[in-house]
């Protein structure tokens, strides 16, 4: 039960988050294209440092930029940032959410942490996908260098 609560609690935070900003929309062809060329050995170790202080390390793409649309389809490059959220709805519109920095593809498959502070890991197959949301969802989260 209380691992009911908590999964309930953590959709509740992300849907009001994502109810509070600017959301893009990254086509589901340009979303593979822009990460297919990176594999596993690309990846760059970051430090972020969360609201409380805390600093933590991990590797993620070396995306500068993600190309994707406003909801009137006009372009924007929006700057990565370990505060982006991306929500991906699948074929049966159940959403998938992750932060952008946490996410990979691996045989067709985006996976990635759901949260910044429970190790769970997430997947769900590209094929499956219908809509890609995106936007920062203004948490204090922070790149920094090793030593801050």
């Amino acid at each position: 039960m209380n691992a009911s609560i908590f999964k309930s609690s953590f959709y509740l935070v992300l849907a009001l988050t994502f109810s509070g900003c600017k959301t893009y929309f990254i086509p589901v062809d340009s979303f593979s294209e822009q990460m297919k060329d990176i594999d596993s050995v690309e990846l760059k170790t970051v430090y972020t440092k969360g609201p409380m202080g805390d600093v933590v390390s991990y590797k993620t793409y070396p995306i500068d930029y993600i190309k994707c649309v406003d909801k009137k389809n006009n372009p924007v490059e929006l700057k990565n940032s370990p505060s982006l959220e991306i929500r991906f709805t699948d074929k049966n519109n159940k959403r998938t959410y992750f932060y952008f920095d946490q996410i990979y593809i691996q045989d067709s498959t985006v996976l990635g942490d759901g949260s910044r502070f429970i190790n769970y890991q997430k997947q769900i197959p590209l094929k499956e996908i219908q809509l890609i949301e995106i936007q920062d969802g203004r948490k204090k989260f922070k790149y920094v260098e090793k030593n801050d």
